[in-house]
């Protein structure tokens, strides 16, 4: 793909920590994520043996490194050379040969071969403002076999703007006051700054519209995160 010159720089939007290798190297320490709640969803779609799966945004593999035995193959996509020489060493330390690394993004991954059969994506499309999480969509419909499935987490608001004072306030006076036990406040409040989650209820339009089916929703207690699970019409 030849990327014209008005395309967002995806890399630019990345967060500067995640390009940075001493931070990926205590990444996962701090993210803390179990991904078997995410992969029995898969399970429950019919994820098997002879099927494909995208995980774009993969980070430092966690979901992708956990997916593999139960893939043919997974397209591990980031835009971090950190993230993913830290998930290749991870695999050959393991022993999994079945993960295909490829730096790229939600805006440029071109898909080799026949369509995937599952797309996964975690935290990732908070990067992008709402024009291109629509182009992003509509490129990840594109790449999936009819039937095929997105499973989607992110910081997604599912609350009306009057409410937002209020539940921020809660979010934010939750927050852990040391890294290394998650998320701090003063991070969390650089990503409401400066990077892009949305509405609810204006993600679910865009979803449909790039030719998803919303088959389930699930909304955090907190009304901060989501996630969905959309089949491909």
């Amino acid at each position: 793909m030849t990327t014209p010159f008005w395309f967002l720089d995806e890399r630019a939007h990345a967060g500067p920590e995640h390009l940075d290798p001493g931070y990926v190297r205590d990444y996962d320490r701090k993210a803390a994520t179990d991904p078997e709640d995410d992969l029995a969803a898969l399970r429950d779609l019919g994820l098997n043996e002879t099927q494909t799966l995208v995980d774009l945004g993969a980070g430092t593999g966690t979901f992708a490194l956990a997916a593999a035995p139960l893939c043919q193959r997974v397209v591990a996509v980031d835009v971090s050379p950190a993230m993913l020489a830290h998930l290749r060493e991870k695999a050959a330390q393991r022993g999994i040969e079945n993960i295909a690394c490829v730096r790229s993004g939600l805006l440029s991954y071109e898909h080799q071969g026949a369509p995937a059969d599952f797309i996964y994506s975690r935290h990732v499309l908070h990067h992008l403002p709402d024009f291109w999480k629509a182009i992003a969509l509509v490129r990840m419909a594109a790449m999936l076999k009819t039937g095929g499935a997105l499973y989607l987490r992110d910081l997604i608001f599912s609350f009306e703007p009057d409410e937002a004072d209020q539940i921020i306030k809660q979010w934010l006076a939750n927050a852990p006051e040391h890294t290394e036990r998650g998320w701090t406040r003063v991070e969390l409040e650089t990503h409401l700054r400066e990077e892009y989650s949305t509405f609810s209820w204006l993600l679910e339009p865009m979803i449909e519209r790039a030719g998803f089916t919303i088959q389930r929703v699930s909304h955090g207690a907190s009304r901060v995160h989501s996630a969905y699970t959309c089949i491909k019409e």
